[in-house]
């Protein structure tokens, strides 16, 4: 059975809005802003849900002062189970069906890849992804696809290049997922490594629907391997966390900035066994007691407790959701009162540098018609056995 969330409120007392002409402005009327989007509502990436979740509030929050030029946000969000077929039946039913403006954060690398095609022939822009994928940056083939957080080739160039600067003969392990979202760690290592790469990196992959990846594990240490990339979901994080540490392996260890949330994957492994693993953030880290203070964080945390207080706020998931939904509602007040596609698409490829309450300093959103990478800066950080601690400085992806 399809599940679905339907998100529609009321914006009480409406200001006239301008109104682009119909046919230019599907999923728009004097009162609306329809906008759709497909999340692993269950299934193996069914952590992220909670990204949808944050979603409808930050939504519901910008309906209960008025909405968007007068009119209300409509957010549908249908479940894909993280699985592609289903996926592009759920993306056609918001496009041909539910006739929505765009689509927006729709999850996963193997998931939008079965639609980014359909939507950039239909010319539906496809805003914000919630994947690191670097194929989405491409405005030359895919103009109506963009990306939201950096990019998963970059992050993985940016861990080898650290690796080899603490362990210039160091031998790498590379966990990751058979698809697009993997493959980008494998590539990044590649990238960094060179001619060297078959005499010096050794690859295991695993399946999104395995039920684990101990032989995984157990398999890249027989290498002799003393650093392990991985680029895999949170219960997968999780399980490589804990199984690492229990065989006795000691790499030096980098893990995907998707799987790294304190309440989702670090508490479940156990925090003393992550101690000492590594990861980039762009993120702050809403357990570090050094953003106890902070403007941003103190924004964020009285959202929360107004509009979710019931959820986890260890879930760094929620910090990511408060941050791209903030880039979307920009953008959407950007438009000017012109919701069509073209307009929303020009918009959204034209954000001039920008903060954001939950960013980290010196890491802001842009966006040109030329450069569709959205975030390019990074930290990289140790857990340290109860909190995230970032070390060195600020890095732009493009300098890798």
């Amino acid at each position: 059975m399809t599940t679905s969330r339907r998100f529609l409120l009321a914006a009480g007392t409406l200001a006239v809005p301008r109104i682009a002409p119909a046919q230019q402005a599907p999923g728009v009327t004097a009162n609306e802003i329809r906008i759709g989007s497909t999340n692993a509502l269950s299934g193996p990436a069914s952590a992220y849900s909670v990204i949808s979740r944050g979603l409808e509030a930050l939504f519901k929050r910008l309906n209960d002062h008025g909405g968007v030029e007068g009119r209300r946000v409509s957010f549908i969000v249908y479940d894909d189970a993280y699985q592609p077929p289903r996926t592009l039946e759920q993306t056609r039913r918001l496009v041909e069906q539910d006739r929505v403006a765009f689509t927006f954060n729709q999850l996963g690398t193997p998931t939008n890849s079965a639609v980014h095609r359909y939507m950039n022939q239909r010319r539906v822009p496809h805003l914000f992804l919630a994947s690191g994928a670097d194929k989405w940056a491409n405005p030359s083939e895919y103009p109506f696809t963009i990306g939201w957080q950096p990019s998963l080739r970059t992050e993985a160039q940016i861990y080898t290049k650290h690796a080899l600067a603490q362990k210039p003969d160091a031998r790498i392990a590379v966990l990751y997922q058979n698809d697009d979202f993997g493959r980008d760690y494998l590539a990044g290592v590649r990238d960094v490594v060179g001619a060297r790469f078959d005499a010096v990196v050794r690859a295991a992959s695993h399946e999104a629907t395995d039920p684990t990846i101990d032989s995984q594990i157990v398999q890249l240490q027989s290498t002799g391997a003393d650093v392990l990339v991985c680029g895999i979901l949170p219960r997968f994080a999780t399980q490589a966390i804990r199984r690492v540490h229990d065989i006795g392996w000691r790499p030096m260890m980098f893990m995907t900035n998707v799987s790294i949330s304190a309440g989702a994957v670090i508490q479940p492994a156990g925090p003393g066994r992550a101690a000492g693993l590594m990861t980039s953030a762009y993120l702050k880290d809403q357990t570090d007691p050094a953003w106890a203070d902070d403007a941003g964080m103190k924004e964020w945390r009285g959202f929360m407790r107004q509009y979710l207080p019931e959820a986890d706020l260890t879930d760094n998931n929620y910090l990511y959701a408060y941050g791209v939904g903030s880039t979307m509602i920009h953008v959407l007040r950007q438009c000017g009162g012109d919701f069509s596609r073209e307009n929303v698409l020009r918009q959204a490829t034209n954000i001039a540098p920008m903060e954001l309450p939950t960013l980290l300093p010196g890491v802001q959103v842009q966006s040109q018609p030329s450069n569709y990478k959205v975030i390019r800066r990074m930290h990289l950080q140790r857990w340290d056995g109860r909190s995230w601690v970032r070390f060195g400085q600020a890095i732009e992806g493009s300098d890798v």
